[in-house]
Formats: structure tokens, sequence, C-alpha cells
């Protein structure tokens, strides 16, 4: 037999055999995947959509189309459910720090804390350690807005000043001081928004905000993270 064709026979089985073994551990790592079990409120828009053409071009275009399910690992649950919140603000002008995490995401006058002008966070407290896969975070949904400066962070030091790791950052112009950010702000709807978080490692998370197009409060109706313990 012609020793080249040998060759190039052995070089294809062994690139179908790498092929064959990388279709196996995607479909492995595809069983161990399940979308994420999100109870969302009643949609509650109320108004007319603002002009698109003033928002300029750091604004997310509205879309009215359901968000796609999220895959994480299977087990994921919302670690912030009936969490300690924490904030900037020591005497919100409505509502309490509890209701952050309480499971109430409706658009209702009870569901939500509002906290004074300027930038402005809320930071839940997991109890210990885990792996993240997903930040939800509910400001306020009963008006179309674009809230500005989301800024969400995770770190185990409490007072987050050291071993911080940003998971999302709107603030174009770093206004609120905490570097130049690249995502896309973005007009709140009853989806909340959700931020992809690849594992990382944390106890706490923090949430940031300066007010919004339609207020320069702040307000937080709920604060969702899902993830696992961590190992």
């Amino acid at each position: 037999m012609n020793m080249k064709y040998c060759s190039d026979l052995t070089k294809r089985l062994a690139l179908l055999l790498a092929l064959g073994v990388g279709f196996a551990t995607h479909n492995l790592h595809a069983q161990d995947l399940a979308p994420l079990p999100l109870k969302l409120p009643i949609p509650a828009f109320m108004g007319t959509p603002p002009d698109m053409q003033q928002m300029g071009p750091e604004v997310e275009k509205l879309s009215d189309k359901p968000r796609a399910p999220f895959m994480a690992p299977k087990g994921c649950v919302n670690l912030a459910f009936k969490k300690k919140v924490t904030s900037s603000d020591k005497s919100p002008i409505t509502g309490s720090l509890d209701l952050v995490t309480d499971g109430d995401k409706e658009a209702s006058d009870n569901s939500f804390v509002e906290l004074h002008k300027k930038t402005q966070w809320v930071q839940v407290d997991l109890g210990t350690e885990a792996k993240i896969y997903a930040i939800i975070v509910w400001h306020a949904h009963n008006t179309f807005q674009v809230y500005h400066d989301v800024v969400v962070q995770i770190s185990d030091d409490p007072d987050f000043t050291k071993d911080v790791t940003t998971v999302y950052n709107n603030d174009v112009d770093n206004t609120s001081g905490l570097g130049i950010g690249t995502d896309k702000e973005y007009f709140e709807d009853y989806q909340g928004r959700l931020m992809p978080v690849k594992g990382v490692k944390g106890r706490y998370v923090r949430c940031y905000s300066k007010g919004s197009t339609y207020s320069a409060l702040n307000r937080y109706t709920e604060v969702e993270v899902w993830g696992l313990p961590a190992e």
C-alpha cells in the first residue's frame, strides 16, 4: 500500500476521532444545563414609548419579544431570596431594603425601595461564597425609562475594596467613578435585566445606579442571584 496514502488516512482518522470527542464533550455539557426557572411579574408598561431617535446610540433598541430562556447548570437557585440587603442610602425615601430580595417583582407601590439622588447602591449578602451564573435586576417597570450608570459587581469583601469582579457596567463616561463601561443602557421592563455571569465566585453582590430618564431617584424592586454553593 502507498505510504503517502496510509499517512493521509491516519491523519483523517485522527481528525474524525478528535471531532467525535469534541461533539461528545459538547453534548455532555449541554445535558448538564437547564433553563433558569424564572417567575416573571405581570407586564405593567404605562404611557407612550419615548422617541427612540433621541435616546442615543448607547441605548439598546426596545424589543417587544420575550427573552430567550437562559441556560445554566442544573440545580441553580435564586441564592438572594430573603437574604440580607444593605445600601449606600441609610434612610430610603420609600419602602425598606428587605423588599429587594422578598420575591415580589410586581409593579406595585408596595414592591420597591426608593433611594435618594446621585449614585446609590444596594448590596446582597448571600451568606456564603457561591458560584454565580446569572444576576437579574428589576429597578422599576411601571413606565418606560432607562436607568443610568447601572454597574453590578461581585466580591468576597463586604466593603468592595479588593477582589472585585464587575459583571455589568453601562456607565459610558465614568460619572459614577467605577470605570468606563462598555455595556448598553436599556429600557426597563417586566423581564428585568438578566446579566450572564460565568461562574464567578463571591458572597456579596452590589448593584449601582444613578437615577433614570423618568426620575433622579433610584428605585429597586428586586435583585435575583442565580447560582450554586461554591465547592
